[in-house]
């Protein structure tokens, strides 16, 4: 397959620290173009990572006829706006995760870009590692019976007031960057929507953002609950209880790239550990969605599904404010 040319708008920490070196690797990826709205910044980083060329604006990385598909790391805030500017440009686009802010703006985004023959897809990641395909394959064939319950915890300790995730003009907070995964994966579980949902949200009383988000999604005899946090120690993990036995997913997210994953089931036999990988779901996650592209095939990770979460998380913000349950 020919590399795919991408473009990235903005020199970002998460591209750097988590995406580079997988994508730079990829035979499928040829690392094009970088924009930053400074010029002498994206020339630093264009160099230091091996971009072919630097621009000191988005917009000129979409005007380089070179740049075949591009990946969105900007903050949550403007996602659905630079949707719509690569889709008039005719760029494939790798959105970071929550595509944007809300059902609405995810639904007309994705629209816009369909209606301009522009492949578009959410970036989570998880769903293209080995342990999370095992994982549904193991519940689907009723390794642990029927499922009762979904438990996930995921946390870190973030507490510079001038990130972006402590910003609420951002889009910043936890069940944005964090509770979107747990929410997400029990939704990928489960292989069907909840039917509504209660939330508690804490918010720091500086700068508004969720600190501290639990959530139970009812999905009509099943019951997840999650708790997210971005003041505490970090801790992620994903407990599926079922009627005969359980599993456990124990990185669930940030998943190492060079050492196997492990999920823990236990069908009533005693625990077993099953290994997956090592692999980089970053890099498996643009060589699909390259390969998408190339193929002329839908997204791996279709619209529908982005628009599904972000239905979710909207009905947990309701709720905050409801102090109810509230329909999906």
């Amino acid at each position: 397959m020919k590399p795919v040319k991408i473009g990235v708008l903005g020199v970002s920490k998460h591209y750097s620290l988590r995406i580079h070196i997988p994508v730079m690797k990829s035979p499928m990826i040829e690392l094009t173009a970088l924009g930053s709205r400074s010029l002498e910044r994206s020339t630093k980083a264009a160099a230091e990572l091996g971009f072919e060329k630097a621009y000191g604006s988005y917009e000129e990385v979409l005007a380089d006829p070179d740049v075949e598909m591009v990946y969105i790391p900007l903050p949550n805030d403007v996602h659905a706006e630079w949707i719509k500017k690569c889709a008039d440009a005719g760029k494939a686009v790798l959105c970071e995760k929550p595509v944007t802010m809300n059902a609405e703006e995810a639904a007309d985004a994705f629209a816009y870009a369909e209606s301009r023959g522009v492949l578009a897809m959410e970036a989570f990641m998880y769903r293209f590692h080995p342990q999370w395909v095992r994982a549904k394959e193991l519940i689907d064939i009723g390794e642990i019976g029927e499922v009762q319950t979904i438990h996930t915890i995921f946390s870190y300790k973030l507490e510079d007031r001038t990130n972006i995730r402590n910003r609420m003009e951002t889009g910043g907070g936890g069940l944005y960057d964090i509770g979107c995964y747990a929410i997400s994966t029990a939704r990928f579980l489960m292989g069907r929507e909840p039917e509504k949902v209660i939330a508690t949200i804490s918010r720091d009383p500086v700068d508004g953002t969720d600190t501290l988000t639990s959530a139970i999604l009812d999905f009509g005899g099943t019951r997840t609950i999650f708790t997210v946090g971005t003041r505490m120690a970090a801790r992620q993990k994903v407990s599926v209880y079922g009627s005969g036995g359980n599993l456990t997913v124990v990185r669930p997210f940030n998943a190492y790239p060079d050492v196997p994953m492990t999920l823990v089931v236990d069908s009533g036999d005693g625990p077993r550990e099953i290994k997956c990988g090592p692999v980089d779901q970053y890099a498996l996650m643009f060589e699909a969605f390259a390969k998408a592209l190339r193929d002329g095939a839908p997204a791996p990770t279709l619209p529908s599904d982005a628009i599904a979460n972000m239905k979710v998380i909207d009905a947990a913000f309701r709720s905050e404010k409801s102090g109810g349950w509230e329909s999906v």
